[in-house]
């Protein structure tokens, strides 16, 4: 190694559930061509360019590596990154915690893609605002701009902030483009909350994560959890770099509890919420529920980036996805702002959770050459 700290999970991690250790050669993979994927962070984090990392690579449930790497922090101090390390997932939090919930309320027949935003936000209308369907804040083309900071405002209520968002204007009308906006899956996780009668952070701890054995995953971790997560970035208004408080801005706003935002959870347990979609469901969700989500939900929309719902879906003709070059037609997968990432290749079977703390370091985007490189590298190594 190059002065980089280094530890091997694998055998040491009580595996959540549809997990278990197994070693490269076990799950299917060239051990020398995926010590390439790991070599390609070590360099990185040797370079510079990024504090740390934890990643966990699976083949149909048997994991091959399960490896920390780097700093979980380095301002104020180094703090070397352990395999349990806690990461704020920024919008992992939309596939982890929303999209599943709100799949939940669809299974139970409690709501329906094409129900009309207004059903449930009776302020949805006028200027096209009557149009856009559950359906459309999915799959990010209700219209909505990418953000807006109607949140951060300093007066009011979580309800009163909520109800801002009400007169953001739309970019496009609903439907007709792909606009990646945090707004429509915060208005979800509130419909989440609104129907099942609990807050966003209880209904999916109690009906998505707990079944799935996840004892960490969670909103607003506290104590030594907290103390020991993945340092974010250097806040002015805090005179400090941020570690275990969620650092989107308006999930904080929302007191750390929203649609978009503000999830934290560890490398296997990212991975074992990668497992479930696997096998279809696992008795969280339905079959038919992770079809629809992970079919492309926009094949007559203009662009490389196709969504399902909640998942960005890899087609023949995509390009410049975060997975790479070489995972199949009909992989799935999300990014984090903070430098977090879930792909999952059907076809292989193959499961990818690459969690990093890059804003330690800034806002660059370093990141994204780095993701399409070592999911490369890693989609090489499966030999069988």
């Amino acid at each position: 190694m190059t002065g980089v700290p280094f530890a091997d999970g694998l055998q040491a991690t009580r595996w959540p559930r549809g997990l278990r250790p197994a070693g490269p050669a076990e799950a299917g993979f060239d051990p020398g061509r995926l010590e390439r994927a790991f070599g390609l962070l070590e360099a990185e984090i040797a370079a510079g360019q990024l504090p740390g990392a934890v990643a966990v690579i699976a083949r149909d449930g048997a994991v091959a590596a399960h490896r920390a790497l780097g700093w979980a922090a380095v301002h104020p101090a180094r703090r070397p990154m352990a395999p349990d390390t806690l990461f704020d997932l920024a919008s992992l939090t939309k596939v982890m915690a929303t999209l599943p919930a709100v799949l939940l309320l669809i299974d139970r027949g409690e709501i329906r893609l094409d129900d009309p935003l207004h059903l449930f936000f009776p302020e949805y209308r006028g200027e096209g605002r009557e149009e856009i369907r559950i359906r459309h804040l999915l799959t990010h083309t209700a219209g909505f701009p990418p953000g807006s900071p109607v949140l951060r405002e300093p007066a009011g209520s979580r309800a009163e902030r909520i109800a801002r968002l009400a007169s953001v204007p739309l970019q496009a009308p609903p439907g007709s483009r792909i606009i990646y906006s945090d707004l429509g899956f915060i208005l979800l996780g509130e419909l989440v909350a609104k129907v099942s009668g609990q807050p966003l952070d209880r209904f999916v701890r109690e009906q998505v994560h707990r079944p799935l054995g996840l004892v960490h995953a969670g909103y607003l971790p506290s104590g030594d959890r907290a103390r020991s997560a993945a340092a974010t970035e250097y806040r002015e208004r805090l005179g400090r770099h941020q570690c275990g408080e969620v650092h989107d801005e308006n999930a904080t706003a929302l007191g750390g509890v929203a649609g978009h935002a503000g999830l934290f959870a560890t490398a296997p347990e990212v991975a074992a919420y990668g497992q479930m979609w696997l096998e279809g469901g696992a008795g969280v969700l339905s079959p038919a529920a992770v079809a629809a989500a992970t079919r492309d939900q926009t094949p007559h929309l203009p662009g490389q980036e196709h969504r399902g719902l909640g998942w960005i879906v890899a087609r023949e003709d995509s390009a410049g996805l975060s997975c790479g070059d070489l995972f199949s037609p009909g992989s799935f997968g999300h990014t984090g702002f903070t430098g977090t990432s879930l792909w999952i290749d059907p076809h292989r079977r193959l499961v990818v959770a690459l969690l990093t703390n890059r804003v330690h370091f800034g806002r660059t985007d370093h990141i994204l050459r780095l993701r399409p490189r070592f999911h490369n590298a890693v989609a090489a190594a499966v030999i069988r």
